[in-house]
């Protein structure tokens, strides 16, 4: 299932004194089973333009079509089954009595039997990582993680082909972070689920995207593979992003050590490596 974005453009308040052109000519292809990680500083459009995948927005021009299906169409009921959106904390669109009923809510409302309900929310919660005995607990009886782990099992459970998070990580402790994305990373592998992920962090984009869309101004600057992307420090810097931190800490090294591998935006990469450095010093000082 492909998003294609055909000059889309979308202006907020339309009209009014307090217009703003948030999206200008967007052009983008996002293709079945990719995981694309989407940047940008604050104000660049990167959640307006998700809220177009799902038809939350509609264009003010140009057209989004999922899997051939307009947004625009008057009814979406089958297009928002297949892209979930889970947006920035939300845990805060958490409002049932217990975990299960949470969870269940999106499937209670298509009007599913009883049985296959209960059968998509235990599996969801076991892929989502929530325990057994959690399901009848108060979703606020549980930490920040797992808060996030109910409120993402809730737009699991319906199944999307497509899953769109916008900072889905903010907040959290690093233990938390780590869970909620290695469980997206999974899902994604296992289930070929397609992902984009919005995010301010370097880091976890570096780790986990395969295709990096970064925005600025309301248009698309960058589209490329994560090395493309990251080796640009002085483009990113004019947009007011940045590389990840071991990139800068590569780059330093390379004046100190001039054979170095500076290409290099994974911390696993960077410790291999310097690990590749000291031995061929060792393998020098054993030679002399």
């Amino acid at each position: 299932m492909s998003i294609v974005a055909e000059n889309l453009s979308y202006t907020y308040m339309k009209g009014t004194p307090f217009e703003k052109e948030a999206l200008k000519d967007i052009n983008l292809k996002i293709n079945t089973g990719e995981f694309v990680g989407l940047i940008g500083h604050t104000g660049s459009g990167k959640s307006t333009l998700v809220q177009h995948f799902n038809g939350l927005l509609k264009p003010t021009s140009g057209r989004v079509t999922v899997n051939g299906v307009d947004t625009r169409a008057r009814s979406l009921k089958e297009l928002r089954k297949q892209v979930g959106i889970v947006f920035q904390y939300p845990e805060h669109q958490l409002f049932e009595e217990t975990v299960y009923d949470d969870i269940a809510f999106g499937l209670k409302r298509l009007g599913l039997d009883d049985a296959v309900v209960e059968e998509r929310v235990r599996e969801t919660a076991k892929v989502a990582g929530i325990p057994e005995d959690a399901l009848e607990k108060s979703p606020f009886e549980l930490s920040g993680g797992q808060k996030r782990r109910v409120a993402i099992a809730g737009v699991l459970a319906m199944n999307p082909e497509i899953l769109v998070l916008d900072e889905p990580v903010a907040g959290l402790d690093p233990e938390g972070r780590d869970g909620i994305l290695g469980f997206i990373s999974k899902l994604h592998e296992k289930k070929g689920v397609t992902v984009i992920l919005v995010s301010h962090s370097m880091e976890d984009i570096a780790r986990f995207a395969e295709r990096i869309v970064v925005m600025n101004k309301g248009m698309i600057e960058i589209d490329g593979r994560p090395a493309e992307v990251f080796n640009d420090v002085e483009r990113l810097e004019q947009m007011g992003l940045s590389a990840p931190q071991i990139t800068y800490f590569m780059k330093k090294l390379k004046k100190l050590i001039p054979e170095t591998n500076n290409g290099i935006f994974l911390v696993s990469d960077a410790k291999k490596e310097i690990a590749r450095l000291i031995e061929k010093k060792r393998e020098a000082l054993h030679d002399s």
